[in-house]
């Protein structure tokens, strides 16, 4: 039997040479750092405190063994196929907001209300620091994830170990620039692709396996203002991406486009600003030239219906923001000024890029209250009659739903505090807009919400279970003030408006709120108000849960049918992201990414100048119930 072991280093090599002082048989093996039972004192101090690494040859059968290395899931990852993307296992999020429906629901019920209280850290993995606005992608057990600065990451969904990277070469003045233009809030995998947008304007394709450029196509030049800051999804085999960057005075403003999955060939463009001789909105600028119309961003992802096979793409507001400085104010003699396809729905046909129809929620928008975000396709009953929904709530905080099958206003109900619109008709949805809050030129008007709006892009979120529309929402006013161009000078981009946010009228003092509304009725379930303003979006789950962050840095977990909190975290920074839930050999975990610099979250963040975050420290953080406490439970 073997007594104990004398080792010395060899003189040239780090591979240490060890002998037992008692017969035994030499016995070559590897132990790691930290597993040095049976090697004498002297030897393991050098192993754990020396500034070399080196392969340890262990002679004896004292040695420990080297630990089975895990599985790679990135061996037996599968390709993603249309009719997964039509129905997703519950278990992956292949999609931005995981379903073409636009819900946000994960099916995963193993966490649920009884056992949530024993959620706990299962790994972090840090990011690129920055605005961190992303939603992680899972498939087979591989989790990829956008960060701040394009750099793109394949994760061991399970582990937390990192599989492969690549990380984009940006111009330097990009990156000197920074800022929102370098987040990015979503990607689509398809095939044995995972496609991404970049800050410099190209769509890019990556093998899922490798990370190693599939192909690459710019769409626009950067140099000029184009950015993209949502990323794509994919409908009918075609990759759908909305533009952005179009408030920098690009005149003819942005478009969707449909590209080839297999090579990056841009098959068709729509505008999301009317051409003059568009029969649908050319006349609705006021007579403006084309060069004069700019704006409508589609800076949030859309959805899809595969059994319409449409394409449903929100839009943003026009530019300038103020529409007395863009010509749309005052209306011209006999001119139409709702200045098309600014804050819609468009659908599309995704095979042909043929705009279908369009339905506009805020005519001539003069306050920056896009109506750009999720479309979520929802069947139920209104007036009791079954209804084909979209339901989509714009920075009014107006919850609104049209007949998806072509575009007819169904019902409206508000949330946040707004003094913008003062009726909306019953049967038309058209809106009567208070002159009171329209900003001019040379004052100041107040106005409820303004930008970034009682919603801002954080998602909300639809349950099945419960019916009801979960919503991250803020409460606040601001005085805005226009900011007149000098005689002579030319637009050259921004919204031309200064907003000074202050709480709404006799303000208890909490900003931030999550509401529950039941669809059937439009009745409100339960409203969760707090101080800290939300700036996550919210993910139901089918374990009867909500998950939502905050700019105070808390991860909450409320009861989908009453709000109360069930579980609680506090992380290193601002919560600004998707979070979403996925499992792995069985068991489901929650992600939520974190990281200051998100301009929504910082705008909101003026309301509460006493929660303070670091500027540093962007993570993903994942959280399951340990095996141990899910045993103790059952």
């Amino acid at each position: 039997m073997v007594g104990h072991w004398e080792c010395s280093l060899t003189v040239g090599i780090l591979i240490p040479y060890c002998k037992p002082t008692m017969d035994g048989h030499a016995v070559p093996g590897k132990v790691a750092l930290g597993n040095l039972e049976g090697l004498s004192m002297t030897f393991a101090r050098l192993l754990t405190s020396s500034m070399w690494v080196a392969p340890l040859l262990v002679l004896g059968s004292v040695a420990v063994a080297q630990e089975k290395a895990a599985p790679n899931p990135l061996d037996a990852i599968t390709p993603v196929t249309d009719e997964m993307l039509k129905k997703p296992a519950d278990g992956d999020w292949l999609m931005w907001r995981r379903t073409y429906d636009g819900w946000g629901f994960s099916p995963l019920a193993q966490i649920d209300k009884t056992n949530v209280k024993n959620l706990e850290v299962a790994w972090v993995w840090s990011l690129s620091n920055g605005a961190t606005e992303t939603t992680p992608i899972v498939h087979d057990g591989v989790l990829f994830v956008y960060n701040y600065g394009d750099k793109i990451q394949a994760l061991n969904a399970k582990t937390g170990d990192l599989l492969w990277e690549y990380q984009r070469e940006l111009p330097q003045e990009l990156i000197d620039a920074g800022g929102n233009n370098l987040a990015k809030r979503n990607m689509a995998i398809y095939d044995d692709k995972l496609i991404a947008a970049t800050s410099d304007a190209f769509i890019i394709a990556l093998d899922v396996k490798t990370g190693q450029v599939a192909w690459e196509k710019q769409t626009a030049d950067w140099q000029k203002g184009w950015r993209y800051t949502s990323g794509p999804f994919i409908a009918e085999g075609k990759i759908i991406q909305g533009m952005t960057g179009c408030g920098n005075a690009q005149p003819g403003g942005c478009f969707v486009t449909g590209n080839d999955p297999k090579t990056g060939e841009e098959l068709w463009r729509v505008y999301t600003i009317a051409r003059p001789d568009d029969p649908k909105g050319g006349d609705t600028w006021n007579g403006l030239p084309l060069e004069s119309r700019m704006g409508g961003s589609a800076w949030i992802s859309g959805t899809y219906d595969p059994d319409q096979k449409l394409v449903f793409q929100g839009v943003g507001q026009p530019y300038p923001w103020i529409a007395e400085m863009r010509g749309t104010l005052p209306v011209k003699d006999g001119k139409n000024n709702d200045a098309l396809y600014t804050d819609s729905t468009m659908a599309i046909d995704p095979a042909s890029g043929e705009l279908k129809w369009y339905h506009q929620y805020l005519k001539d928008d003069t306050w920056d209250l896009d109506y750009v975000y999720e479309r979520q396709l929802i069947d139920l009953p209104v007036a009791g009659v079954d209804k084909k929904m979209l339901v989509t709530t714009g920075k009014l905080g107006i919850i609104e739903a049209i007949d998806r099958t072509n575009g007819d206003f169904l019902w409206a109900t508000e949330t946040v505090p707004q003094n913008v619109v003062s009726a909306i008709d019953e049967k038309t949805g058209e809106k009567t807009i208070n002159q009171d809050a329209v900003p001019h030129i040379g004052k100041t008007t107040v106005n409820c919400p303004a930008d970034p709006g009682g919603r801002g892009w954080p998602a909300t979120a639809y349950s099945p279970k419960t019916q009801a529309l979960y919503l991250p929402l803020n409460e606040f006013c601001s005085n805005t003030t226009p900011q007149p161009l000098d005689p002579g000078q030319v637009y050259t981009g921004g919204g031309r408006a200064t907003y000074d946010r202050v709480p709404v009228p006799n303000s208890d003092g909490n900003i931030g709120r999550i509401d529950a509304v039941k669809l059937t009725d439009q009745s409100q379930m339960w409203s969760h108000r707090q101080r800290s303003p939300v700036t996550s979006a919210v993910l139901p789950t089918a374990g009867g849960l909500v998950f939502a962050g905050s700019w105070d840095r808390w991860f909450r977990a409320f009861d989908d049918e009453t709000g109360d909190v069930l579980w609680e975290t506090r992380v290193n920074n601002a919560i600004n992201s998707f979070p979403i839930s996925y499992e792995v050999d069985g068991k489901q975990y929650i992600a939520v990414a974190v990281g200051n610099g998100s301009s929504a979250a910082r705008s909101w963040a003026t309301l509460t100048p006493e929660l303070l975050n670091p500027d540093g420290g962007s993570a993903l953080w994942v959280f399951a119930v340990s095996d141990e406490k899910k045993t103790a439970a059952n």
